[in-house]
């Protein structure tokens, strides 16, 4: 019996021993390695802004359509005009910064439901800023109208045309409604399209005084190998949590009633 509980207290000594070097020593190693990813990722959002020395920085990408009909063409960004588009994703990776650069080297954790609650924090940041860039919004069609897309471009527009540009993962789309108005001597029943990503023909919607319909959709895009490389940071950085907060986890009944 003595043989038994000296062995069982040697191996819970050994236990809190590689509990207590994770706690201080490798929780702060990943802790670096996630703000050395999280900045990398953070740079990918960095959009050129207007110059007193010059015009805005341009930037050219050639959209082409993966349907029948082989639509082209080339949407020139100038300064921050898609800027919104990622802010979002931006705005919650620097949150993720911010959690993690107030966990410094001088810092001590004291617990394992410490760590926990550090990595929950930023996995829902990290997970919000990849949300961002894989669920565009869905907008119905009058906010779509309202939006100011379709005013950027120049020259303007037609009046019966409407534009959607949005990412999704790594593309940026672009996506143009054709409208037609609907007579008031129409037979059709006017029922107002609801929100989507992508609109379908048929859709109906009211703008102003007037009642319109869309006759035809084409959509756009490509690839932009930054938002990919944002996004496999994300990934990384997710799984990277997810791994301490599992080595974290094996030692929970000795961390859940006592700090180190």
């Amino acid at each position: 019996m003595a043989t038994a509980m000296a062995a069982s207290a040697a191996e819970r000594a050994v236990l809190e021993e590689e509990f207590r070097w994770l706690l201080h020593a490798e929780v702060h190693a990943v802790l670096r390695q996630l703000q050395d990813i999280l900045k990398e990722a953070s740079l990918r959002f960095t959009l050129p802004g207007p110059s007193t020395e010059g015009p805005a920085k341009q930037e050219n990408f050639i959209l082409g359509s993966c349907g029948t009909d082989q639509v082209k063409g080339v949407l020139t960004l100038q300064g921050d005009a898609l800027s919104q588009a990622i802010q979002d994703a931006r705005n919650h990776v620097s949150q993720a910064i911010y959690l993690l650069a107030n966990r410094d080297e001088s810092y001590q954790f004291k617990t394992g439901a410490e760590v926990l609650k550090l990595m929950d924090a930023v996995m829902l940041q990290l997970t919000r800023a990849r949300n961002r860039l894989t669920t565009p919004a869905t907008l119905t069609l009058p906010e779509i109208a309202a939006s100011g897309l379709t005013r950027m471009f120049a020259p303007t527009l037609p009046s019966d045309l409407l534009v959607n540009v949005y990412i999704n993962l790594n593309k940026l789309c672009l996506t143009v409604y054709q409208l037609h108005t609907l007579q008031p001597t129409s037979t059709k029943n006017f029922r107002p399209a609801g929100g989507a990503v992508l609109h379908s023909p048929g859709a109906m919607f009211e703008w102003g005084s007037q009642r319109l319909e869309v006759s035809h959709v084409h959509k756009v895009e490509c690839v932009i190998p930054w938002l990919n490389d944002a996004l496999v940071y994300f990934t990384v950085s997710l799984q990277l949590c997810q791994q301490l907060k599992d080595k974290i986890s094996v030692f929970s009944s000795y961390w859940s009633s006592r700090p180190f």
